[in-house]
């Protein structure tokens, strides 16, 4: 049931079998969020094994943490699916979609959203993300689309360093990107909404740069807001395997459709192909993905097809 009362934020976390992670995050959110922040915690646990998920339930009911929700999702609905979940059960004027190997390093949710008050354009905004051994981690990127694939990050920064920022540099104002990780998100509710949320036929990657390049067609802007910093231990829910490099792809091709056409989805479609052909002949283990790009990478081949219903 969602929460009749109206909160400045919602934090919407998902949990696929890493409970503990989950756990981590919660307390980081609870110890460096400020008192005065009227703010929800809302969890999908995204059809997890039952062991994980009665892990995350036995420590929620145990903490008694207050305005905290645990959602049993009984099929995985991937990235965009799972947090449109909790998207129903928020009540809140922004939405913060934090990944759950996360930790907060300071208040990042009372900094990003006094920000954002401050600046009508800034539509969607991310702190300064590290790895957990203190390396920095990119959180402004580029959008997926035929310059990047064919000239590559770095030359673009060169050309046009206003449209195409630096990843790799220690900001410290605010600054404009393309658009933001997805591991920590924050955007107005009514600005979400009116874009239509997250792209569920999306299951897992690009996600963010879809939301992002659609929040720009109403003028507003993915930021990076430096002063709020946060830990991402890269990856826990997702360990790479040939299934998540395939759906890797059929996620890339579905957006390079969507946002720049038929045409460039055709020419980066045969490039893929003769790329991971070749790839092939000396790794057996990328067939699994070059036949699925011979068959055009369509969304009937994502594993959000292949999910089952569990107890």
């Amino acid at each position: 049931m969602m929460d009749s009362k109206r909160y400045e934020v919602a934090v919407i976390l998902i949990n696929y079998n890493s409970s503990a992670y989950t756990q981590q995050c919660i307390e980081s959110i609870i110890e460096k969020t400020a008192s005065d922040l009227n703010y929800q915690i809302v969890i999908i646990d995204n059809a997890s094994q039952k062991d994980d998920y009665l892990s995350l339930e036995n420590y929620i009911n145990s903490k008694k943490h207050p305005n905290t929700q645990l959602i049993r999702n009984h099929i995985n609905q991937g990235f965009g699916g799972g947090n449109m979940l909790g998207v129903h059960y928020s009540n809140a004027d922004f939405y913060a979609f934090v990944n759950n190997d996360s930790v907060l390093m300071n208040d990042c949710l009372s900094i990003i959203i006094k920000t954002m008050k401050s600046n009508a354009e800034f539509g969607i905004c991310g702190p300064f993300a590290y790895k957990e051994n203190g390396e920095m981690l990119p959180t402004l990127d580029h959008f997926a689309s035929p310059a990047k694939e064919f000239f590559g990050r770095n030359l673009l920064e060169k050309i046009n360093p206003n449209y195409y920022p630096k990843r790799t540099i220690k900001y410290t104002q605010p600054q404009r990107g393309q658009f933001i990780a997805g591991s920590f998100m924050v955007v107005n509710a009514t600005d979400f909404h009116q874009v239509g949320g997250f792209d569920t036929n999306i299951f897992l990657y690009f996600e963010e740069t879809d939301l992002c390049k659609r929040l720009r067609t109403i003028n507003k802007y993915a930021y990076l807001i430096p002063e709020a910093e946060f830990i991402h231990y890269h990856g826990i829910s997702t360990p790479q395997n040939t299934a998540i490099k395939t759906e890797l792809k059929i996620s890339f091709l579905y957006v390079i459709r969507k946002h720049y056409g038929y045409f460039w989805h055709q020419i980066l479609l045969n490039k893929l192909r003769l790329q991971f052909f070749f790839k092939s002949i000396f790794k057996p283990k990328y067939w699994p993905i070059f036949k699925v790009l011979l068959a055009g990478a369509p969304l009937s081949k994502s594993l959000k097809l292949k999910q089952k219903i569990v107890d």
